[in-house]
């Protein structure tokens, strides 16, 4: 191992010696156990401190699994609310077509699509009476402003005038008509935010408004409208005219509806449309 060697390097032509080196044997096995330890030492901190790591099958770092999760929970998240946002597209759909929605109006502030849906029936009398003592806990429910502290929400008359024709759920009238002359002002009947505001071929220009307590209304058959989809508004505070627009309207009049969790109600339960 410690014998001496000479490594000798020649000129090809003339034999001249260019260049030598003593070497033994141990001198080699430690000069190449040094360069080869320091090549693999190289090639580790190369693939554990740059990006190259992320190219080796079966690793991930903690970040990208972090990433992956984050991305994993919005992709969740925007899957469930596209699947409300379609709900509550049928269920306006249905709702401007005079039909009973399948599935109650989706709650954009709770994440529930997991979780199965019960069927219920049309609610009876005993709902109604339910819905109103909710709603109206007071001596005179048809009073804009409360006179004591009972009151919790108040529904304000969209208009007055003549019933032409009253809620009926056997013949799928889910609404009370109301006369009117035309351009009569249409208010709302609480305080709410407008959901929709459209023509349609049926019932000409609409306006339906989301309300708390899971209520909404919907305003047909109008002159013109002025409010936009997503705005505020007031009760009382005027949203369209009357008018007698879509192909199943009769006359001047609107088609007052009023939804509550999905289910049509009366309005004249809670409303006085009269004149006096």
């Amino acid at each position: 191992m410690l014998s001496r060697y000479r490594l000798v390097i020649l000129n090809e032509e003339s034999f001249e010696e260019q260049l030598y080196f003593r070497l033994t044997r141990l001198n080699v096995i430690i000069i190449t156990t040094f360069l080869v330890t320091l090549l693999f030492s190289l090639t580790i901190a190369f693939v554990a401190y740059t990006p190259v790591k992320e190219f080796i099958p079966g690793y991930a770092s903690t970040k990208m699994k972090k990433q992956a999760n984050e991305n994993a929970d919005r992709l969740d998240d925007l899957l469930i609310a596209y699947e409300q946002s379609q709900q509550q597209i049928r269920y306006l759909q249905q709702i401007i077509t005079g039909k009973i929605p399948e599935d109650p109006i989706p709650d954009n502030n709770r994440l529930n699509d997991s979780l199965p849906r019960v069927q219920r029936e049309i609610p009876s009398r005993n709902a109604e009476d339910s819905l109103l003592r909710k709603l109206v806990e007071q001596e005179d429910k048809y009073a804009l402003t409360a006179t004591t502290n009972k009151v919790d929400f108040v529904l304000f008359p969209p208009a007055k005038g003549n019933i032409s024709q009253r809620f009926d759920p056997a013949i799928k009238h889910y609404a009370v008509d109301i006369v009117l002359n035309e351009n009569d002002p249409i208010k709302a009947a609480a305080d709410g935010t407008v959901i929709f505001a459209e023509w349609t071929a049926d019932t000409g220009y609409v306006m339906i408004i989301k309300h708390p307590y899971g209520l909404l209304t919907s305003y047909k058959h109008n002159a013109a409208l002025s409010k936009s989809q997503g705005e505020s508004v007031k009760a009382g505070e005027v949203i369209a005219t009357a008018g007698n627009t879509g192909e199943l309207s009769t006359g001047y009049h609107l088609h007052f509806e009023l939804w509550s969790d999905g289910y049509a109600m009366d309005p004249l339960n809670f409303i006085d449309f009269s004149l006096e």
